[in-house]
């Protein structure tokens, strides 16, 4: 039994030596990734795409996408590796993204990204087999295929899928849109927007990571977040091209002029601003100058009123849901159009970006629009609203 005992005991030793020059003795093996490791084969990576070197990026893993963005003026792109699992030869990181385009984005664009990992037997090194968007992150322009990029004067168009002529008419439209917002908006702005223009419908949704029934019938959305001059950030104009197609030259005018308020608007706009505001704005400065009267402007509010259906209140933030009924969509718009319209010609539009701006200094909502109609309009919520509705009536009755 001694015998046995120092016969196992010799065994277990040996076991143990032969595991720690495998895996440290109860360690991972030298060859597993972990997110150090990882981090250095995306960092390689990054400095690839930054280099346009199609072959130190190749050196890395799949070459599969590097062609595809190769046209994207980049000022920044690198990786986080957030956490790294591993599955006998191949593994898995949950990796952030982060890409500046020179010249447009005062901040990072952030997206999470889900990165396919493999070893190599006879090297024993890990390299990148695939680099998709993460489950709850939207696709970026160039998982949809090959980027062409047009420059305009104030405007650079990302487009997927679309001939260069049809992205010079957007960059000719974004192009006279930043002119116009500024001339209207007082704030500070970059004055220059990224437009990005996908194949179709569906090429919106994936981008913008949803369902293409939430989008069908908008022709466009602004992506970038709110809160403050401090968050820097990188703002996208999206196009749906199969709505914004159907619209006639002062509809896809406006529309553009409409998502670039929004770019410049973007500081000063917070949790604290409605959206018949933001939205009210936007289309403000998009008609400011076009000439249609308010009649022509809010059809399906003209028609509400005639039939004596004068809203009782201000459009609330349920009333803008995409998935909400189409006219009653278009009624909140026009609604808040026709506020900010109203507070530019009964004051003046001065006081209207002074209203904005004083609204979106507030930390949250409760208490900022009642403040700002007081500090800056002298009026309360109450006879603003009645001030509106006797608006509606003269203006669309």
């Amino acid at each position: 039994m001694a015998g046995r005992r120092r016969v196992s005991g010799f065994s277990v030793v040996a076991l143990c030596l032969l595991l720690v020059a495998l895996m440290g003795c109860g360690g991972r093996t030298a060859t597993d990734p972990s997110p150090a490791d990882v981090q250095r084969v995306l960092d390689r990576r990054a400095a690839a795409v930054l280099a346009h070197d199609a072959a130190a990026y190749a050196r890395t893993g799949t070459g599969t996408g590097f062609g595809n963005l190769s046209a994207i003026p980049l000022a920044a792109w690198s990786y986080r590796v957030r956490g790294v699992e591993r599955s006998g030869d191949t593994a898995t990181a949950d990796v952030e993204l982060r890409y500046r385009v020179q010249g447009y984005d005062r901040g990072p664009v952030s997206a999470g990204r889900t990165v396919r990992l493999s070893r190599d037997g006879t090297a024993g090194t890990w390299t990148v087999d695939s680099d998709r968007p993460a489950k709850e992150s939207g696709q970026q322009p160039w998982d949809q295929g090959a980027v062409e990029v047009v420059r305009g004067t104030h405007s650079l168009v990302l487009g997927v899928g679309q001939s260069t002529t049809a992205l010079r008419r957007f960059a000719d439209l974004a192009d006279r849109a930043v002119p116009a917002v500024s001339d209207a908006w007082d704030g500070d702005w970059s004055r220059r927007v990224v437009v990005v223009v996908p194949r179709s419908l569906e090429g919106m949704a994936g981008l913008l990571g949803s369902p293409a029934s939430s989008y069908r019938g908008i022709a466009a959305v602004t992506t970038g977040e709110t809160g403050g001059r401090e968050h820097a950030p990188a703002d996208r104009i999206i196009v749906n091209p199969d709505a914004y197609g159907l619209l006639g030259s002062l509809g896809k005018q406006v529309v553009l002029t409409h998502e670039t308020t929004h770019v410049a608007t973007r500081a000063d706009t917070t949790s604290a601003t409605p959206l018949w505001l933001s939205e009210g704005y936007a289309d403000w400065v998009g008609y400011r100058g076009s000439g249609r009267t308010a009649a022509q402007a809010a059809p399906e509010l003209a028609d509400a009123v005639a039939e004596g259906r004068v809203p009782a209140r201000l459009p609330t933030d349920e009333d803008f849901g995409f998935t909400a009924d189409a006219d009653a969509l278009a009624r909140a718009y026009e609604g808040g159009w026709l506020a900010c319209r109203m507070i530019a010609e009964q004051w003046d539009e001065d006081r209207l970006d002074a209203f904005y701006r004083s609204v979106g200094t507030h930390d949250d909502r409760a208490g900022a629009v009642e403040d700002a109609l007081h500090e800056v309009l002298g009026t309360t919520p109450d006879d603003f609203t009645a001030r509106w509705r006797a608006y509606l009536r003269t203006r669309l009755g």
